[in-house]
């Protein structure tokens, strides 16, 4: 069952691991790993996300999303998505952008250092709206209650998230341009950039997420049509098989998931510019990252075990958190890349086994993890 689901990602990692060495040697081949683990990491709520809608799909849909919702996923979210990055922020076309990075690697390299700070700006406040609006959002589950809970109360304030991170932006713009200033100017007029880019980054997130919130009423719609139409067919003895979430709900529920799919690829893409500027090595690491999420989705729908480790999701986000800090950081300041590449890996494991801790708690009669009791203990807190 674990090679028949997981074979492919077996097989295409085997490959780019592969090519990773051969393309840029060992170290290559480190960077590679560890932006597969973090897109892994970082796309696991996505998993759980994708698993818990795509089993309320027929067969034909399912294979759709997990066929060609894949190719969108990997040839276009993890391929594409980084030489349109680098494309835009350094003005070059997307041609030459991919010619320049083979033939003329100082000179790309040159250029998306030089470009680094709108893409920090861009990608810092993309992933601080997705952390934000989750530590605002009201949960039953909560793992680092000490924190989680005063945020939820906090978060009833409507529109806070966005001023927060606007807050962070106008801090990060003014002290990148008094550094520069500072410094005799030379980056003076980049400090606009970064506000810009900001700006950018955060439309871009409003905008995924009014998609998304657009396709779930919709799905909400159709889901309610869908229930009228079954309960039409057992008053009339009609044979209840007919009535299954296809068509335009499951039409729907697909453009649902592929909205979701490029709002969690961004934070990946955007991740793996603190690691590397390197996009070939980026599409290796996050084209095996995103074949295990395609693979976890698949074996969870399988499995039927979506609920077991319940804080893998608030793992997740804080790494997405760490990474956004990060990214606003290098704005000014270069992190080492490994300490940014391990921080998401070590947030997901505790995350893991606070939720080994629970489950333990919860079978040797600790009681419900809401309910005070001391289950609550292994979350973390």
């Amino acid at each position: 069952m674990l090679l028949k689901t997981f074979g492919w990602s077996f097989a295409i990692t085997a490959l780019g691991l592969v090519a990773a060495v051969f393309y840029g040697g060992w170290e290559a081949l480190g960077v590679v790993a560890i932006l597969s683990v973090l897109e892994i990491s970082l796309s696991f709520d996505n998993a759980v996300v994708n698993a818990g809608i795509l089993k309320k799909m027929n067969a034909f849909w399912q294979k759709i999303f997990l066929t060609i919702g894949v190719l969108i996923a990997v040839f276009g979210m993890r391929l594409v998505f980084p030489v349109v990055i680098v494309a835009i922020t350094a003005k070059l076309g997307p041609i030459e952008a991919v010619d320049l990075s083979f033939n003329q690697p100082d000179r790309y390299q040159e250029l998306v250092t030089d470009a680094h700070p709108a893409i920090a700006s861009f990608g810092g406040m993309f992933l601080l709206m997705i952390f934000l609006d989750f530590i605002f959002e009201e949960r039953d589950i909560q793992w680092l209650r000490w924190i989680e809970r005063p945020l939820a109360k906090l978060g009833k304030v409507d529109m806070l998230s966005v001023c927060i991170a606007l807050i962070v932006l106008l801090i990060s713009a003014m002290t990148f341009a008094a550094q520069a200033h500072q410094h005799g100017g030379g980056h003076a007029d980049k400090a606009e950039t970064v506000l810009l880019a900001g700006v950018a980054g955060l439309i871009t997130y409003l905008i995924v997420g009014g998609l998304s919130g657009y396709f779930e009423n919709k799905l909400e719609e159709e889901e309610e049509r869908e229930h009228e139409a079954e309960e039409e067919a057992r008053k009339s003895g009609k044979k209840l098989s007919a009535v299954v979430l296809s068509g335009k709900a499951a039409f729907f529920m697909f453009l649902y998931l592929e909205v979701l799919d490029a709002s969690f690829s961004f934070d990946g893409v955007i991740g793996a510019f603190a690691i590397t500027n390197n996009i070939v090595l980026m599409a290796l690491g996050l084209g095996i990252g995103a074949m295990y999420v395609r693979s976890l989705t698949v074996y969870l729908v399988r499995q039927g075990t979506l609920d077991d480790y319940v804080y893998l999701e608030h793992g997740a986000h804080y790494a997405i958190g760490a990474l956004s800090v990060i990214l606003l950081v290098t704005i000014q300041y270069q992190i080492n890349e490994i300490i940014t590449g391990l921080v998401g890996v070590v947030l997901i494991a505790w995350s893991f086994w606070s939720s080994v801790r629970r489950n333990k708690a919860l079978e040797a009669g600790g009681g419900d993890d809401n309910s005070g009791s001391k289950a609550e203990v292994p979350s973390g807190v």
